[in-house]
């Protein structure tokens, strides 16, 4: 029972936190061209994922659905993108999920 009202708190507590924190922008962006970059690849959407200094970094041949997800299933940003570059600032370490179109892949901050 105590671990349930714990859960409970931190989840509202994590809500209150990005809610007080403004909404989630993406912003058109050029891709960093470093070896310290995190790349991943969505071959089948035709999108490639970076990840690098709490950036996240997607670069979309098609118009695109990207969705980002807290680790809790939480939705964080939701955005369709024209083709080109675009980022997004997570100002949260953590493991994210992404979703581009149907594809889910695991991020890290």
């Amino acid at each position: 029972m105590k671990l349930k009202r714990i859960f409970l708190i931190l989840t509202l507590l994590l809500t209150a936190v990005s809610a007080w924190c403004g909404p989630i922008k993406w912003e058109e962006a050029t891709p960093p061209h470093d070896n310290q970059a995190v790349h991943q690849s969505v071959e089948q959407e035709g999108v490639e994922i970076t990840v690098k200094d709490g950036w996240v970094y997607v670069t979309a041949s098609r118009t695109v659905t990207i969705r980002i997800f807290s680790i809790l299933g939480q939705p964080i940003v939701t955005e369709t993108m024209q083709p080109g570059t675009y980022r997004v600032h997570l100002a949260s370490r953590g493991i994210y999920l992404l979703r581009a179109g149907s594809t889910t892949r695991r991020i890290t901050i």
